[in-house]
């Protein structure tokens, strides 16, 4: 009998991985409550549990960094809309999708809700790394969107797609921008009213 020569986890990088995990996890929800300039990397680092020395084990450079986050957090919002939009019937997913994105829960939760929403005016001033990780990530909500529209498949699906990210992006800034409840609600309910899909 040939003994089986099972490789030993390297603890050391299993440890490594974990602690990167930490500073990406932390750097994802500190971008979007402190915007990208507001995020220092001592602070990241703390929020890690690890000193601000090890941040260069990590990563080459503070904006790999805010690549990553950025990346991750573009992720984990996509993650919940697929979550969101396949606990519904397929002709109900999209409106269902939408009222989640806009309602008070959302317009509340920045530090873990769409970066989009969050960080959109302050992307034309960041790195080609940050843009690149932003822009893959918004073309997924853009597709995911898209093929919830009943002529998914077609041009004239995804022109839809565009408009209904553009618009649901665009009226979070703005709810979250007014000190006026009332109209950061009438902003959100004439989005839903006119995104609304028509039936069949």
């Amino acid at each position: 009998m040939i003994p089986i020569m099972r490789k030993k986890p390297n603890i050391r990088t299993s440890a490594k991985e974990a602690s990167h995990e930490r500073i990406v996890s932390a750097a994802a929800k500190a971008i979007r409550r402190s915007g990208y300039d507001g995020t220092g990397v001592a602070d990241i680092m703390k929020d890690a549990g690890l000193t601000h020395g090890a941040f260069y084990a990590h990563f080459a450079s503070r904006e790999a960094m805010l690549a990553e986050a950025a990346d991750r957090a573009g992720a984990e919002s996509n993650a919940l809309a697929a979550s969101i939009i396949a606990t519904v019937p397929a002709d109900q997913a999209l409106q269902a999708f939408m009222r989640v994105y806009l309602s008070k829960e959302h317009l509340e939760s920045i530090e873990t809700g769409c970066p989009i929403s969050a960080l959109g005016s302050e992307m034309p001033r960041q790195s080609p790394e940050v843009r690149r990780a932003t822009t893959r990530r918004i073309k997924e909500m853009i597709d995911l969107v898209a093929r919830q529209m009943p002529d998914w498949g077609q041009s004239s699906a995804h022109e839809r797609a565009l408009v209904t990210v553009a618009t649901m992006v665009g009226t979070l800034i703005l709810a979250r921008a007014v000190d006026d409840s009332t109209l950061s609600d009438a902003l959100c309910d004439a989005t839903l009213k006119s995104l609304a899909l028509p039936a069949g």
